[in-house]
């Protein structure tokens, strides 16, 4: 990954922070691009501390002209991108009944429309570089949804329904694009221990878990994997299958 430029969307914590964190002590030049100064800040220093080269932009993937600026600083700093972590993302709970045209439109916004811009945006400049690799993150939400959470489920499914057509229309520009679909994922000592019973690995997956696939998929060397999505949720969907 040395010198490889990634950016990484929605990485001012979480599974992004980790990506991001992951990529740079491989020796890449990480772009953190983040809605949220604080974490997007942290997330940066961070890196920097560790002696990894890094760039902050502040950037709200729901609005296309943040998207377009991203590229461009990214542009003007580095000359082009070689890697898209597509990670940004939410969801708004409720019923059926009590969902909003507001909920549906942001969350779409942000988890499938900003991820087709941010691609669109890399692999104009992944194409004059001779290739790159797109990894748009979903969910196993995509095949086992939550009824509470419908405009989620049906982003994340988008964003699997994207990454194959993307990974076809790019196929000629050298550009890879492939999905992660993480599963329970630790974020509190709580969660660790009620994922732990339910998955069949024994255990709730981490934040490094993704990032690793990430790598992967990124690694130049992996050029004949494209239009896949690799599930990474320690066989909780095999079990929501038996069940």
């Amino acid at each position: 990954m040395k010198n490889l430029v990634v950016v990484v969307t929605g990485a001012g914590r979480g599974i992004g922070a980790c990506v991001a964190e992951s990529f740079a002590r491989d020796q890449a030049r990480v772009v953190i691009a983040e809605r949220d100064e604080a974490t997007g800040s942290r997330t940066e220093t961070g890196i920097r501390d560790g002696g990894g080269e890094v760039l902050f932009v502040r950037t709200d993937v729901g609005l296309p002209e943040e998207i377009e600026q991203l590229f461009a600083r990214v542009r003007e700093v580095y000359g082009g991108v070689d890697v898209l972590v597509n990670n940004a993302g939410f969801g708004r709970t409720g019923s059926l009944h009590e969902l909003t045209v507001d909920d549906w439109d942001a969350t779409m916004n942000t988890n499938l429309r900003g991820a087709f811009l941010c691609a669109r945006e890399a692999a104009r400049s992944m194409r004059e570089r001779g290739g790159g690799a797109v990894i748009n993150i979903a969910s196993i939400r995509a095949q086992a949804p939550d009824p509470l959470s419908i405009p989620y489920a049906a982003s994340k499914a988008g964003v699997i329904g994207l990454t194959r057509a993307l990974a076809t229309a790019l196929a000629p520009d050298r550009i890879r694009v492939n999905s992660v679909s993480p599963g329970w994922i630790e974020t509190g000592e709580a969660m660790a221990t009620a994922g732990s019973a339910r998955h069949e690995a024994g255990l709730a997956g981490r934040p490094q878990d993704i990032a690793s696939a990430c790598r992967y998929l990124a690694d130049p060397e992996n050029q004949f994997i494209t239009g896949a999505d690799l599930v990474v949720d320690g066989g909780i969907t095999r079990r929501l299958v038996f069940d």
